[in-house]
């Protein structure tokens, strides 16, 4: 607080005392606890904040009782302006109030506190503005002749009472907390409008009281070294002097800024997500440091890619991802919105900011800047919103790379962005960078490790022939989205489906490299048509050749719906549940356990279980069912419940074991799930022929597709599946050696057609000349067929072709 003395007629003589500055809001709660106050009161701005005043102000009483009171008299009263300042910190108090009063707190002496409380009106929060001040540090230079030091107490007057009036006015908003210009002008212009804070001498000498830190000026410092040095020359000890007095204004300004920093420190980087630190960083710095906030990030950082190459130049695409500021609802939306890319040229201050990585300081924008930033914005006219106005641009950097820059503006009516604000707003940005680059970096390994999972899981087909089938997938943690477990559904000759689930050790991307691994290793056997005993077999082979790391356990399943029957093999693996449509009863199905994949020296064993239509398959990894401290039975019971609850459909299913057993909490594994509901084939959609390798049977072969299809109502595919049909039974005459050719149609969810003989040379597309007799029969086939394909079996190979059925 700085005080001046003398009438109206005289020029006041100044004099300094800190000054305390509380807000409260309408709850009586504590909203703004200024650094003065933190040396007055003695809490930490960060203890004092959200508490009640009552309970931080200990004053209470017009006076303090002693033997000065009488030499206050009856202007003591100030006017009626209130018994103490305890009613306007309850409320009770619709005027502004003054007072002196005694400030007692635990180990701390007794102050006299001078202190004006202002009701506050209003749409914001603010409820009460209370001043307060050390009595005790006006010096006996700081006081008028004749008026001794006892008798100065705190009053209001018209602040055109007294000399530099408009000056002073103009000031009043540096005492006040940092808050948005229009709530600083409600607050100010009625501080101005129920009286200016003024010190009373007399009845009749009345000094303003304005913002000051209460610390010497240079030349003072200056003199008192100088003295302090004499002193020492003379052997005789320092003048004492009041602790802040070694406070000078440097130090008191850095102190704030640095108060600042720590705050904001405290509020940015709370959260990894890229999105969410963009927003912090925005809100931390309005309105206390700046009035207008915006921030612009290279394309790079935005799309989570890897760390931005070169320096940016005049084509470099700068996004703006965030802007906050005081002003009106809406009025830079339509002007600057946010997520609009634009370049910045050569000429202007960000230009200058990105290339060089330092900030970038322009006291007031004058109307030529305006108009050359302006020019960038096409026909939105933004010199309104910027001209007058202090900015500074500050870059956004990580590992002296330029990830973006932040453009901060203030209002005309607040002082310009000086040196020291360059250099906070440096070091800000410096924290803001790194925070940002960390949200840049988590975001890309995590769209890194989310692009592997799904490259290396399949995109399973929800329909199968005689199976429906939905799957889920959840990684272990947050932080760890790649893992070794997988799930696979791959088509067999005969319309059959293998169902694959299988777990390697471990966590990570080692993990998941060794389930690619396995996981194509099992596509490649299933191809080969292996019994699932015999294909565990080999890939517990080929994960001893890989290397004596590779363990992992596997459940394979060999559905076929035409037989209604499932052939599994075990290695290692958790059980799977079985669902019978008939009762809705479920159960784990005991299987022969075998060893996990890589261990080697141990027999496999398949197990055939008969089927019936609608019956329900669920596979899972341990992930989903084992929880620390917890015995793996408790999960599988809640499995086999959970499975067994009835469902709209597949997904809900899924989605109702998900839950079940999430809720128990303590899951640190990943989760693979996949559930298969069989259906089988009816008899009447399967035709089965046994042809002689006669060529005269091809005919006759093609007749017989065609009666069938006409009988299925699937004329529209008659031409072209008696064509393939006969090009593939004319393959297998020409080449079949003793037994007969098997063809069969299968009517599910598509049209499929399968040739077998006892010939295992697989056929190949040829390359026919214009005089060959042979090689044109796989290429009809794969011109008119959907998809097709060939397998070996155990005693010959298969050949098959699949048609889309027409749409209803």
């Amino acid at each position: 607080m700085h005080s001046g003395t003398g009438t109206a007629a005289q020029s006041p003589v100044p004099g300094r005392v800190p000054l305390a500055v509380v807000v409260v809001d309408e709850s009586g709660l504590v909203s703004h606890w200024s650094t003065g106050a933190r040396r007055l009161f003695g809490p930490a701005r960060e203890d004092a904040v959200g508490r009640p005043a009552t309970d931080l102000l200990p004053v209470s009483g017009a006076l303090p009782d002693g033997p000065n009171s009488e030499a206050y008299g009856e202007e003591a009263a100030y006017d009626g302006l209130g018994p103490g300042l305890d009613s306007s910190l309850e409320g009770r108090a619709s005027y502004p109030a003054a007072g002196r009063a005694r400030l007692e707190a635990p180990r701390r002496e007794r102050i006299d506190v001078l202190w004006w409380a202002y009701p506050l009106v209003g749409p914001g929060p603010e409820k009460l503005l209370v001043l307060a001040a050390d009595a005790g540090r006006l010096h006996a230079d700081d006081v008028p002749d004749g008026h001794p030091l006892e008798r100065i107490a705190p009053g209001f007057a018209l602040h055109t009472d007294f000399p530099g009036a408009d000056e002073l006015a103009r000031g009043l908003p540096a005492i006040l907390p940092s808050m948005s210009v229009g709530e600083s002008a409600r607050i100010v212009s009625q501080v101005l409008e129920l009286g200016y804070p003024v010190l009373e001498f007399s009845l009749h000498d009345r000094v303003p009281v304005t913002a000051d830190w209460g610390v010497p000026r240079r030349a003072e410092r200056k003199a008192r070294r100088e003295e302090a040095a004499r002193a020492a020359a003379a052997g005789l000890p320092a003048p004492r002097r009041a602790p802040d007095d070694a406070d000078d204004l440097e130090y008191a300004a850095v102190r704030e800024h640095l108060e600042f920093l720590n705050e904001v420190s405290g509020r940015i980087g709370s959260s990894l997500d890229l999105s969410r630190t963009i927003i912090e960083v925005s809100r931390a710095v309005v309105p206390r440091f700046t009035d207008v906030a915006g921030t612009y990030l290279r394309e790079q950082v935005v799309a989570g890619e890897g760390f931005p190459e070169g320096p940016p130049d005049a084509t470099t695409l700068w996004h703006r991802v965030a802007l906050e500021h005081t002003d009106e609802p809406g009025r830079w939306d339509d002007v600057v919105p946010v997520g609009e890319s634009m370049p910045f040229p050569a000429h202007t201050p960000f230009f200058q900011c990105m290339t060089s990585g330092q900030p970038v300081l322009v006291p007031r924008i004058t109307e030529e800047m305006g108009d050359a930033i302006a020019s960038q914005f096409e026909k939105r006219d933004i010199r309104p919103l910027i001209t007058n106005r202090s900015m500074l641009v500050v870059p956004l950097k990580a590992r002296n790379v330029v990830l973006g820059f932040m453009i901060l503006l203030r209002h005309r009516e607040r002082p310009v962005f000086n040196d020291m604000d360059r250099v906070t707003g440096a070091e800000l940005a410096a924290r803001a960078g790194l925070v940002l680059d960390n949200a840049r970096m988590y975001t890309y390994q995590e769209s890194v490790a989310e692009t592997l999972q799904d490259s290396m899981l399949p995109h399973i087909e929800p329909h199968m022939p005689g199976c429906d089938i939905a799957t889920r997938y959840l990684p272990g943690t947050l932080l760890g989205r790649v893992g070794g477990d997988w799930f696979d559904s791959i088509k067999l000759p005969g319309s059959r489906t293998a169902l694959v689930v299988g777990d390697v050790m471990g966590h990570g991307l080692n993990s998941a490299a060794m389930m690619g691994q396995l996981r194509t290793a099992v596509q490649t056997m299933a191809a080969l048509d292996l019994p699932p005993a015999q294909l565990l077999r080999n890939l517990d082979d080929l994960a001893q050749r890989l290397g004596e790391h590779y363990l992992a356990t596997c459940l394979y399943a060999v559905y076929d719906p035409i037989a209604n029957e499932l052939e599994l093999a075990n290695a290692g693996h958790i059980p799977p549940v079985l669902v019978r449509a008939e009762d809705g009863r479920s159960e784990l199905l005991e299987l022969p356990t075998g060893a996990p994949i890589g261990v080697g020296g141990v027999p496999f064993e398949s197990v055939r279980v008969p089927m019936a239509p609608g019956d329900r398959l669920v596979m899972c990894t341990d992930g989903l069912v084992e929880v620390r401290g917890e015995d793996i039975g408790v999960g599988l019971a809640t499995l086999c419940e959970s499975a067994a609850h009835p469902a709209a459909s597949m997904d809900a299913a899924c989605d109702t074991i998900i839950r079940s057993l999430n809720t128990r909490g303590g899951r640190k594994d990943d989760v693979a799930l996949l559930m298969a509901r069989l259906n089988g084939i009816a008899p009447e959609d399967v035709a089965h022929w046994s042809v002689t390798p006669d060529p005269a049977e091809v005919p006759r072969t093609r007749a017989l597709v065609r009666d069938r299809l006409t009988a299925w109502g699937l004329g529209a595919l008659t031409a072209p599946a008696e064509m393939m049909a006969g090009e593939l039974v004319a393959n297998a005459v020409r080449h079949a050696r003793t037994r007969s050719v098997e063809v069969r149609l299968v009517r599910s969810g598509t049209l499929v057609c399968e040739v077998e003989d006892d010939d295992q040379r697989l056929p190949t597309l040829l390359n026919a000349g214009p005089g060959d007799e042979f090689g044109r029969g796989l290429r009809v086939v794969s011109a008119l067929a959907r998809e097709w394909g060939t397998s070996r079996t155990g005693s010959g190979k298969t050949v098959w072709f699949e048609l889309a059925l027409p749409r209803a």
